[in-house]
C-alpha cells in the first residue's frame, strides 16, 4: 500500500516442533471430503470480483434501521446531525473492514501453523488449503482498503493480544480454538450481516464471496477438534476454559471501538462506556457472539464456566441462556 500509514510488523516467538507423517492414505475421512469441496470451490479475487463497481465511500446514505440511528443520536456523536451519523457510518465500515483485513492474514498464518503441526494428512491437506482461502481474502480485502479506505486502521490492540496468544501457543489445538473457533464463527456472521452493515457493493460482493469459504473453515474447526477436546484431562479442559473466556473478552473489547471514538476525538473512556451500555451496539454483538454457541457446543467447551463467562459479558441474552443451560443439563456437560 502506498499511502504513509503505521502498518507495523508483528512478530510472534512461538516454541512448536514440525510434525511429517510418512502415512499418505486418508481413508475417505470427512475431512477428504472438505477438502475436495475446497478445491472445487476456489475464486480468483482479480478475475471473479468486479472491481470497476463504482466506489461511493464517503457519500450520503439512507436513514438506516431505527434501533441504530436512536443509538448514534444517544452517543457522544449525538450532536453532530445527519452529516455525522453517515461519518460515523463510513468510518465504522472502514474500521471493521481493516481489522478483516488484519485477521484474515493472521488466519493464514495460523493455518500455515496448522499444517505444520497437524499429525495427519487429510489434515494437513485441508489446513493449507485454508491458508490458500485466506491469502485471496487477504489479497481482496487489501486491495478494496487501497481503493476505498481514506484512513485504514491498524490492528486493534484486543485482537493483536488475541492472535500473539493464538500464535505463540506450543498446543495446536490452541491455536485451533482461537482461529477456527472464536474468530472464524465471529467473522463469517459479520460477513453474513454485511448486507445490512455495509455500504456499497463492492464490498458486499467481496464479502459474500469470502463467506463461502468461511463456511468451510468453520467446518473444520467442528471436525479437528471435536475428538482431540475430549480426551483433554481436567487440567487441561480449564486452561481451555480460561483462554475461551480470555480470547472472547478480547474480542468484545474491540467491538467498544476504541479505535473509531479516537479518530473522531471523543475520550476513548466516554466512547467505550457508552458502547458498552447501549442496547444497540449490546444486541449487536450478541448476535455476533451467539455464533460461538453451537460451535463451543460441538467440541465439547460450552461448559458452565464459559456459559457463565458468555452471561457476564453480555454475550448470551436471556432466552439464549436458558437454552443452553438445558442443552447442558441434558447432555450432562453440567456435570463435567
Amino acid at each position: 500500500m502506498s499511502r504513509e500509514i503505521d502498518w507495523t510488523r508483528l512478530s510472534i516467538d512461538a516454541d512448536v516442533t514440525a510434525v511429517l507423517t510418512w502415512v499418505y492414505e486418508t481413508g475417505g475421512s470427512r475431512l477428504t471430503a472438505l477438502y475436495e469441496n475446497a478445491k472445487a470451490a476456489q475464486w480468483n479475487a482479480t478475475t471473479d470480483i468486479d472491481w470497476t463497481i463504482d466506489l461511493p465511500y464517503g457519500s450520503p446514505l439512507p436513514d438506516g434501521s431505527d434501533l441504530a440511528r436512536r443509538s448514534f443520536l444517544s452517543s457522544p456523536l449525538g450532536d453532530r446531525g445527519r452529516a455525522g451519523w453517515d461519518e460515523f457510518r463510513w468510518e465504522v465500515q472502514g474500521w471493521t473492514v481493516s481489522q478483516f483485513l488484519h485477521g484474515e492474514q493472521a488466519a493464514m498464518v495460523a493455518s500455515a501453523r496448522l499444517a505444520e503441526l497437524l499429525p495427519n494428512i487429510d489434515a494437513k491437506y485441508y489446513a493449507i488449503s485454508q491458508a490458500g482461502d485466506e491469502a485471496r481474502h487477504t489479497e481482496a480485502f487489501a486491495r478494496y482498503v487501497d481503493l476505498q479506505i481514506p484512513e485504514p486502521y491498524p490492528l486493534s490492540p484486543a485482537l493483536k493480544a488475541l492472535f500473539t496468544d493464538a500464535l505463540s501457543a506450543s498446543s495446536w489445538d490452541i491455536t485451533a480454538i482461537a482461529i477456527q473457533s472464536l474468530v472464524e464463527p465471529i467473522a463469517l456472521a459479520g460477513f453474513r450481516m454485511a448486507g445490512s452493515t455495509f455500504h456499497d457493493d463492492l464490498v458486499k460482493r467481496i464479502v459474500a464471496k469470502i463467506a463461502q469459504d468461511e463456511a468451510r473453515h468453520v467446518s473444520f474447526g467442528v471436525l479437528l477438534l471435536n475428538e482431540a477436546l475430549r480426551e483433554l484431562t481436567s487440567a487441561e479442559l480449564a486452561s481451555r476454559e480460561e483462554f475461551v473466556l480470555e480470547a472472547v473478552s478480547l474480542m468484545r473489547t474491540r467491538f467498544l471501538m476504541a479505535e473509531v471514538w479516537e479518530r473522531f476525538g471523543v475520550p476513548v473512556s466516554d466512547g467505550t462506556a457508552f458502547a458498552a451500555v447501549d442496547p444497540g451496539l449490546s444486541a449487536f454483538r450478541r448476535t455476533l457472539f451467539s455464533r460461538l454457541v453451537p460451535m463451543l457446543a460441538h467440541i465439547g467447551l460450552l461448559t458452565p464456566r464459559v456459559v457463565d463467562g458468555l452471561t457476564r459479558m453480555d454475550l448470551l441474552d436471556r432466552a439464549a441462556v436458558r437454552t443452553v443451560r438445558r442443552v447442558l443439563e441434558e447432555t450432562g456437560v453440567s456435570n463435567r
